[in-house]
C-alpha cells in the first residue's frame, strides 16, 4: 500500500486503538432488488429501502426546487475509494412535474438531508438494513426485515461515544487489501460524524464500521467512535450491506 493510500485510510478512521481478526463465516447471499421506471422511491421500512446511485455532479438542496437554498455538491465519485456514489433515499416528491428525492446527506450535523432531481440517480432497492445496539455493544443486519447475522463489535469510550440515531447509512465501501492492518480489511464509512471529535488523523471525524488487527477488545468501549468487528465479520458485512444500506445506533 503506498503512502497516499495510507493517508487515505487514515482520514476514515476516528478510532485510535484497534482489536481482533477472527474465524472466517460464510456471507449472506441472495440478490437487491432492482427497481423498476414504474416504481415511486417511498421512505424506508424495516424490510426495504430505496437508494440512488449519482450520475453526475448535482446540488443538494434545502427544498425540492432549483432556487432553495444549496446544502452541497454531491459527486459521483466517493472521496475515499474512488467508487461510485450510493446515497439512502428518505421521501419523495413531485414538483412542477419534477420528480425530488430527498437523500441523506455525508456530512454534519448527522442526519442532514438534502433534494436532488430522481432523474440524476440510478435508483434500486435493498432489503438490508444494519442495526447497532451500543450498551449491548452488537451489530445486527437483517434482510426483509428477518435477521440474519448478528455479532459483538467494540464501540466508542465514554469520552469520544459512538454517535447515536436512526439517520446514518453507509456512504462507500473500502477494501484495504490488507487483513492484518490498523482497520483490517474492509471499511465502511458512514453518513455519520463523532459528536466530540472535528478532526481525527487528519480526517474530519467520519466514523466508520470496520476490521482491527486484535481481538481482544470487541465487546468493550474502546474507540473513538467507530464501529470495530472481527475481520471476518466484516467481510461478511460487506458482502451484503453495500452503500446505500439504512444504519441505526441505539444507546
Amino acid at each position: 500500500m503506498n503512502a497516499r493510500r495510507a493517508i487515505r485510510l487514515a482520514v476514515l478512521a476516528v478510532c485510535l486503538a484497534a482489536l481482533a481478526a477472527g474465524p472466517a463465516t460464510a456471507a449472506p447471499s441472495g440478490p437487491v432488488p432492482s427497481a423498476t421506471a414504474a416504481n415511486v422511491p417511498v421512505p424506508p421500512t424495516a424490510k426495504l429501502a430505496w437508494v440512488g446511485r449519482v450520475l453526475a455532479p448535482v446540488t443538494a438542496r434545502a427544498a425540492p426546487r432549483r432556487s432553495a437554498k444549496a446544502k452541497m455538491v454531491v459527486q459521483p465519485i466517493a472521496p475515499f475509494a474512488q467508487g461510485a456514489t450510493t446515497l439512502l433515499i428518505t421521501r419523495s416528491v413531485v414538483k412542477d412535474d419534477v420528480r425530488w428525492v430527498e437523500v441523506l446527506l455525508p456530512r454534519r450535523p448527522n442526519g442532514s438531508r438534502g433534494w436532488v432531481p430522481a432523474d440524476v440517480l440510478s435508483l434500486s432497492t435493498t432489503p438490508f438494513r444494519i442495526s447497532i445496539d451500543i450498551s449491548e455493544r452488537r451489530l445486527t443486519l437483517t434482510r426483509g426485515g428477518k435477521r440474519i447475522f448478528r455479532t459483538q463489535i467494540a464501540v466508542g469510550k465514554a469520552g469520544t461515544p459512538t454517535p447515536t440515531g436512526r439517520d446514518f447509512a453507509i456512504a462507500e465501501l473500502v477494501r484495504t487489501n490488507q487483513p492484518g492492518a490498523f482497520l483490517g480489511p474492509i471499511v465502511l464509512p458512514l453518513t455519520g460524524y463523532s459528536e466530540k471529535l472535528n478532526e481525527f488523523a487528519g480526517g474530519d471525524g467520519r466514523v466508520a464500521i470496520h476490521g482491527t488487527s486484535l481481538p481482544g477488545l470487541i465487546g468493550t468501549a474502546a474507540s473513538n467512535g467507530c464501529m470495530r468487528m472481527r475481520n471476518a465479520d466484516v467481510v461478511r458485512l460487506a458482502s451484503a450491506a453495500r452503500p446505500g444500506t439504512p444504519v441505526s445506533i441505539s444507546p
